[in-house]
This record gives C-alpha cells, structure tokens and sequence, in this order.
C-alpha cells in the first residue's frame, strides 16, 4: 500500500465521507480503509469502534469510526482547506482542540408522541425521523440523565401525534430547560411540572405553549459565570457548546490582547469574552439581542468593570474605522454566517490586533480574504471541535496589522 494507492481512504471530506487517492468517495469510512471494488472496505488502522450504540444512524455524529489522530487532522483540515479555497494561507496553524466525550452542556432535541410512547433524541441522518435516545456519548450526563424521566413528564403535557423542541442548558444552578411545542392542561398536568422540577433539581423550567415563553419553576435567579462574574441567563441564550472549548477559545483570545488599551468585542452575547477580558481593562460590547446585552450591562455595573454594553445591530450598523481606531484589539464572534459589513469596516481601520472566532470555517475564510487585502495579516489560527465527532468545526484567527 502506498500514499497513492487508488482504493485507499486518504482523508475525510468537509461532510464526513471518506475519499480515496483517485477522488471517490465513500460513507463512514476512515483513513487507510481499503475501498473494494464491490463498494464494501477493508478496515485499516484508523478504523475504530464507535462508542454509541446509535451511530451511524443517529444524525448527532458523523465521525464515531475514526481514531483521535484522524479526528484532529478532519479537524485542522477542515479550517485549513477553507482558507486554502479562498486563497488565505495562515503563518501558524496550531494544533486543535477538541473536546472530550460526554461534555456537551446546551442541546436542542425533538420529541415526539404517538400514544404513550415518547421519543426524544436527534434526528436521524439525511431524515426527519427521530432516534430514541438510550445513551449519549457526547451529551453531559446531567443532560442525558434527564431525558427518561422527560418522558413521563411530556405524556401530560405533549399532545398525540404533536411534536416538541426539548432545549437544554447546564448553567451555574444546574440545568435550564425549555420545553417548546407542549400544552399545559388541567391540574395534574400543572402539578406534573413543579414535581418534575423538583425531583430532577432543576435550575429552571420555561414553557412555550406558543405564545412565548413563561417560567414555571426558578427557585434562584437563573445566572451563567463569565470572567467570574453572574449574568442573568435567558432561557437558551447561546453557550460555547462545551466548558473546555469556551476556555481553548478564550485563552486564544487572551493571549492574543495587547497589555493595555481599551478592547471592543462585537457580537459580544452574554460576555463570554468581555468579561473575560476586562477585569482589568475597558471594553466596549456590541450585541444586536436586546435581552442579551441588557443582561451582560446590568451584570457589568454589579461588578464594577469599566463596560459600555451597547444594542447595536452590526450587520445594519457597524462600527466605522472611526470608531474602531479608539481601541488596541477588537474581538469579533459572529454568526456562521460571518460578518461582512463589519469585516469590511475592519478591513479600512487601523486596529492592531483583530481575533475573529469562527463557528463556520467557509465564513472565516471568505472574511478572512477581505482582512488581508485591506493589509493584515493572519498570524495565527487554531482549529477547535467543540462537537466532537461531527463535521461542525470552530476556530479562532489572530489577524494583525
């Protein structure tokens, strides 16, 4: 067998299927895997067995039968083949991180009922079916733990032949959960909910019957930790997927700061990144959520920190080179979409250091191009798979002028 051996898996494709030497492709394979000419493959040594009895059929994974090394290398290679197709070549690509199994804090899950029986799980690939979840290998088992006892609760609440979004958070008190797509009707159904809140410990339960969402149970007020300060936390605001990758992404940011100098961070949410960094420096926070930046405005005066949080919609209201030039670093977090207008207003500022975290390697790269034509640089990038073994791959830049 050789690098150039025909039949061989080589790597694995942006979707996760493998592709030989000659450019076929071929599902749920693994590098080294021999691709036969009747369609089926002979394992090679990258193959393992996968964790979860549910894969492949369950669509929260994608990549179960591949060792660590080829996870890492799908990992790093999704970043750098994005950035390589828009013509971006980074100085440094660092080694990624990923997360561990069964790490997962913040899912959002169907279910679904048809008689007494109720499914809750992802969808299966390619599908709308759901898979019944009996185990999670990536799932935080305070998360996971709360799904059979889930089942009792929605044959009060969930109507025959309804379907329901279960969306779950690990936040500072324990577990958010908000139920999406129930009814609640009748007394044993109302008292249904406080026992379930009670007997599982929850930190709160939100119900959206459709007209919004209402609180049912919140013993203490609802808070997630950034920076070492508590910000109120609406029901399913937006989480790094995992505790480990919020502190890779952070570090990277870090320690890419000047030592001084006020810093701006753009589509700033709760403050992951503002308070992180500005305990000892002002920052200016941007977020186009009203509910979001408020949290993260009251959440700074109790702290003290010299934060202005501002609702600004920076897709229909970025920051001018103007304003940009006050500042010794910007940090910028957007959707996956990514974030032209604003990029292209960076792009004409002055600031030394921009870091662009990324939940979408093609967006980065495509901002990514328009940065370095207006004159940075990408001086480093690291890889981060924050939703270990699937084809979701996150990232930070560190562009510099």
């Amino acid at each position: 067998m050789t690098d150039t051996d025909p039949d061989i898996i080589i790597r694995i494709a942006a979707k996760g299927d493998g592709i030989t030497a000659d450019g076929r492709h071929a599902a749920l394979t693994a590098p080294g895997d021999r691709l036969c000419a009747d369609g089926t493959t002979i394992a090679g040594p990258h193959r393992v067995e996968p964790p979860c009895v549910h894969f492949p059929t369950c669509g929260g994974c994608e990549l179960q039968h591949v060792d660590e090394a080829s996870l890492a290398d799908f990992v790093t290679g999704r970043v750098v083949g994005a950035l390589a197709g828009q013509g971006v070549e980074a100085k440094t690509v660092l080694p990624p991180h990923i997360s561990p199994p069964m790490t997962r804090r913040r899912a959002s899950l169907r279910a679904t009922r048809a008689g007494k029986t109720i499914t809750i799980g992802f969808a299966e690939a390619g599908s709308h079916r759901l898979i019944d979840l009996q185990m999670c290998a990536v799932l935080d088992p305070r998360l996971f733990a709360l799904l059979a006892p889930l089942r009792g609760l929605l044959r009060l609440i969930l109507p025959d032949k309804r379907a329901a979004h279960v969306r779950m958070s690990l936040i500072d008190q324990g577990v958010d959960l908000l139920l999406e797509g129930v009814k609640v009707e009748g007394l044993a159904a109302d008292e249904g909910l406080g026992d379930f809140a009670r007997a599982n410990g929850l930190a709160r339960l939100t119900i959206d019957e459709g007209d919004g969402p209402q609180t049912r149970w919140e013993p203490e007020a609802a808070t997630m930790t950034f920076g070492g300060v508590q910000v109120a936390f609406p029901p399913f605001s937006f989480l790094q997927a995992t505790p480990d990758g919020e502190a890779a992404l952070v570090a990277m940011v870090r320690d890419a700061m000047p030592e001084t100098g006020a810093v701006a961070d753009l589509f700033c949410g709760l403050g992951t990144f503002a308070l992180a960094l500005g305990a000892a420096r002002p920052v200016y926070a941007a977020e186009g959520a009203r509910d979001v930046v408020l949290a993260l405005k009251l959440a700074g005066q109790r702290a003290q920190r010299r934060m202005v949080a501002d609702h600004r919609d920076l897709f229909r209201r970025p920051l001018t080179p103007e304003e940009l030039n006050r500042f010794a670093a910007v940090v910028i977090d957007p959707p996956r979409a990514g974030a032209r207008e604003q990029v292209m207003q960076l792009a004409q500022a002055s600031v030394p250091v921009i870091a662009y975290v990324s939940c979408n390697p093609a967006s980065f790269a495509r901002d990514a191009a328009h940065l370095l034509a207006g004159g940075y640089r990408l001086d480093q990038v690291r890889p981060v798979g924050q939703f270990r073994w699937s084809t979701h791959v996150e990232m930070v830049g560190i562009f510099r002028r």
